[in-house]
């Protein structure tokens, strides 16, 4: 296997480690405030749709579950791409310090995901108030602390592991 390819697999199971913590931080938030869960990713997924010009298939309730399905998978697949982005990025030669490290994870996290919502015009987080922020940062913080971590566990670079 190449480390292209390592960085590649390594990242991926990573994010998918990161992507854990953050539906744990973001369900016990849930759980704690007794909020409603955010339908923003099937909301997204029903835009793309359209967007795409791909029909859901099915009717009625049949189509909804597909796309509860569905929804959540977008945060996978945003979790798992930014860790294997990070895992390329390390298998060739990117070497930041931790905070830089957990920065570029958080807002890769952050962009990935958020990022199509606010294009497809599903939220628009120039409205969201100091509370809706705290709620979508910290997760993301939790996926760039795991994620980093696995990360460097996995590919270690042999060099002292200071802030």
């Amino acid at each position: 296997m190449t480390s292209l390819t390592r960085g590649l697999m390594y990242g991926a199971a990573a994010g998918a480690a990161g992507t854990t913590a953050l539906d744990t931080v973001s369900y016990c938030d849930i759980a704690l405030r007794g909020r409603p869960a955010s339908s923003t990713p099937e909301v997204t997924v029903r835009r793309l749709s359209q967007r795409l010009h791909v029909p859901i298939p099915g009717e009625g309730d049949k189509q909804d579950n597909r796309v509860a399905g569905l929804g959540p998978l977008t945060g996978y697949a945003a979790g798992l791409g930014m860790g294997a982005v990070l895992g390329i990025a390390r298998a060739a030669g990117w070497r930041p310090g931790r905070p830089v490290h957990y920065a570029v994870a958080a807002a890769g996290a952050l962009v990935g995901t958020n990022g199509p919502m606010t294009v497809l015009r599903v939220t628009d987080p120039r409205t969201w108030s100091a509370v809706d922020w705290v709620s979508d940062i910290v997760p993301h913080l939790a996926y760039a602390v795991v994620t980093v971590a696995v990360l460097e566990r996995m590919m270690p670079t042999g060099r002292r592991r200071g802030l």
